[in-house]
């Protein structure tokens, strides 16, 4: 379990991810209304919109419930005045985190992951204390199956303005820069079906972690983030090793 994108991730994570499936559309929704109301309900204007349908599409979840949320969030129905919000800390052995929120409580959000990272050794930082460790790139993430050609994918997706493509066992992830990260979704969504797609924090440099209970502490600090309904998005720095479960 690397520190690359979600979808390089889901293999190792997929059991517990799967027991939060509500929690998870919770969230999906949360975003897919703010992206809404903050840059317009048609998502081929607005990044944020796209990468948030893609993601709850990744999710199954169903097409009702995201048109539901794209039309609360374009309506002048009431709702709460959530802000985004991006923590950076240190988890075990100095393992660099960043962690992307939407909140409408700030002060409650930051007790509560301030909280999360001192139970699990680790603690939270200053603003941009780590994020010049990470790269902020666009991700838009296919899975091979769907694939016929790798080579014909390489060129098309260089060619859409892609900027490289990244291979794991089971997904292709084509790398885009954030400017042209919409650009290249349309272009890759017109022939290929796509997993998802995001604006990714990828480390430069990853640390290995072999202590089992040192990755144990990293998995608990990662769930207890997830858990929490303000956090969109976590991103970390940390190789761990496939085989190990809490």
């Amino acid at each position: 379990m690397s520190g690359h994108s979600k979808w390089a991730n889901t293999k190792h994570r997929k059991g517990r991810q799967d027991a939060k499936k509500a929690k998870i559309f919770t969230k999906l929704t949360r975003a897919i209304t703010v992206a809404a109301r903050e840059g317009g309900p048609d998502p081929a204007y607005n990044t944020a919109l796209a990468n948030a349908i893609d993601n709850a599409k990744s999710e199954n979840m169903p097409n009702d419930n995201i048109d539901r949320a794209v039309k609360k969030g374009s309506s002048n129905e009431a709702m709460e005045r959530f802000e985004s919000i991006t923590y950076e800390g240190y988890g075990p052995n100095g393992t660099a985190f960043i962690v992307n929120c939407l909140t409408d409580n700030k002060n409650r959000t930051a007790a509560d992951v301030r909280h999360y990272f001192s139970k699990y050794d680790g603690n939270l930082g200053s603003s941009n204390c780590v994020s010049y460790l990470f790269d902020r790139v666009g991700i838009i993430a296919i899975e091979k199956s769907q694939v016929a050609d790798e080579d014909e994918l390489t060129l098309f997706a260089l060619e859409s303005g892609a900027e490289d493509l990244k291979i794991s066992d089971e997904i292709y992830e084509i790398v885009t820069s954030p400017e042209n990260h919409l650009e290249v979704l349309k272009a890759i969504k017109e022939r290929y079906p796509v997993l998802g797609s995001e604006i990714s924090m990828i480390p430069q440099i990853e640390v290995e972690i072999t202590d089992e209970a040192v990755v144990k502490k990293i998995l608990k600090l990662i769930d207890a983030l997830e858990d929490n309904d303000d956090v969109q998005e976590i991103f970390h720095n940390c190789n761990l090793p496939e085989n190990i479960e809490l």
